[in-house]
């Protein structure tokens, strides 16, 4: 994704007529992500008061028309817009703007709730975990309803980066599906450094148009100068505004470009820059856990074990003892790294980079553990590992889970949802139940299968 040099909204920029006398701009392939039935929410983000009504206006009314619920999330005040106002003070800005933001929204979807978290204008990087946590929260479990509309992360702009990112990580963590919309892009490129084989575009009928124009106008203080006095200037201009009356919006599909970062970076920086992440070799709540799943296992001995989320491998080690196979994952390959490190004397152990459910290893297998993984996983991602685990487990198997049972900052489930989940699919009750204030230890059978014990004759 080209990033490139910074832009002043002041210059000239690239005329509208220029972009619409390109030939591939007819060409732009029609956006279907509203068809189909799946989609019954959109949540449009902003970094900025009018970015919402900017990119993705005619998007919000076209929604609400066709009945799917709509909400408008955005994370910073835009304070910082007339930096060099005699006039208004930025704490004052702040205000105005929002009250035109509600407005906007007004003319676009009536019945939309406005989301406003000021996470500071200019400085939204900053609060890129706070960004994310409130999309999360926003979406919640059925993300894979839910269409997820932000800014471009190649437009240039900092807090428009910062706002598609966190949108991006957010999606991934809830299943959502996501749209990027370009602002500054019409300003800074030629029709030669646009996306277009990424490009969608919505077509507005007269009834989404008519309300757009209304929302824009609604932004009084960007749409016109605060005084006549310098630093009060008109910041979106006629020529700006141009590229924003089209009978269509335009977006950028991820999906069809590369994404600039993903998940396994965060948990490889994680463990880079901790050499015990989870605290698990120096804290006794962990050591008292690890020794808690072992005695928890029905059987003495296993042929063949996975776990799933091995991390640095204490846990694996001592399951090595307990079986003749071991085969560990982790989505971090400096996890990975230590793990093989510390298991390098146990010549029946196997370590790998994994991202489950989509990579999985061949096989069968007695014993499954899963151990403060499952909330790292969206919830169709669980729903998949459910399914993978289902499918390789020798039929007299158990599958460990064990989880923190405290708030997961970010993530939509926490650790006594996923073994709900995991109950509800499995339909049966669990071999053994051990919950504390902090975790909740939970051994499952393969679904449908029953051994009885030794104490009853079996």
């Amino acid at each position: 994704m080209n990033k490139g040099p910074a832009f002043l909204h002041s210059e000239t920029g690239t005329a509208e007529q220029e972009w619409v006398d390109d030939t591939r701009w007819e060409a732009v392939p029609a956006l279907t992500l509203l068809d189909g039935g799946r989609i019954e929410r959109v949540v449009v983000v902003a970094a900025h008061p009018d970015d919402e009504t900017l990119g993705a206006g005619g998007l919000i009314a076209a929604a609400t028309a066709a009945g799917l619920r709509m909400d408008v999330v955005v994370f910073t005040d835009g304070e910082a817009s007339h930096p060099h106002s005699p006039s208004t003070t930025a704490e004052q800005l702040a205000v105005l703007r929002r009250r035109e933001t509600r407005a906007a929204v007004h003319r676009l979807s009536p019945s939309s709730s406005v989301i406003f978290t000021d996470l500071g204008d200019g400085r939204l990087g900053e609060s890129l975990t706070e960004a994310v946590s409130t999309l999360v929260d926003v979406i919640g479990e059925d993300g894979w309803k839910t269409l997820l509309v932000s800014p471009w992360r190649g437009d240039r702009h900092p807090d428009h980066a910062a706002a598609g990112q966190a949108a991006a990580i957010a999606a991934e963590r809830t299943d959502a599906r996501r749209l990027e919309y370009p602002i500054w892009l019409w300003h800074w490129a030629t029709p030669d450094e646009a996306p277009w084989a990424a490009m969608r575009g919505l077509s507005l009928d007269d009834v989404a148009r008519s309300a757009k124009e209304s929302a824009l106008a609604q932004h009084t203080s960007q749409v016109k100068a605060l005084s006549e006095a310098a630093g009060d200037e008109v910041l979106l201009t006629a020529d700006m505004l141009a590229h924003f009356h089209r009978d269509r919006e335009v977006f950028v599909q991820p999906g069809l470009e590369p994404d600039a970062e993903d998940l396994d970076s965060a948990f490889d920086d994680l463990h880079r820059d901790h050499d015990d992440p989870w605290s698990v070799v120096t804290s006794w709540f962990e050591r008292r856990k690890r020794q808690v799943t072992l005695a928890a296992l029905p059987d003495e001995h296993y042929d063949r074990v996975l776990e799933v989320g091995c991390s640095v491998g204490l846990l694996a080690h001592d399951l090595s003892a307990r079986c003749d196979d071991l085969v560990a994952l982790d989505r971090s390959d400096v996890a990975v790294e230590r793990a093989r490190h510390r298991l390098r004397d146990v010549p029946h152990t196997q370590v790998e980079t994994a991202v489950v459910p989509h990579d999985w290893p061949a096989g069968t297998f007695d014993l499954v553990v899963i151990s403060e993984v499952g909330y790292f996983l969206s919830p169709l991602e669980l729903e998949g590992l459910q399914d993978r685990v289902r499918d390789s487990l020798s039929p007299h198997g158990h599958v460990v889970l064990c989880h923190w049972r405290h708030p997961i900052v970010g993530w939509p489930l926490d650790g006594d949802r996923v073994h709900d989940l995991w109950r509800a699919a499995s339909e049966q009750d669990p071999l053994v139940v051990h919950r504390e204030r902090d975790f909740l230890l939970e051994v499952h059978a393969h679904p449908g299968a029953y051994r009885p014990t030794e104490s009853e004759g079996g």
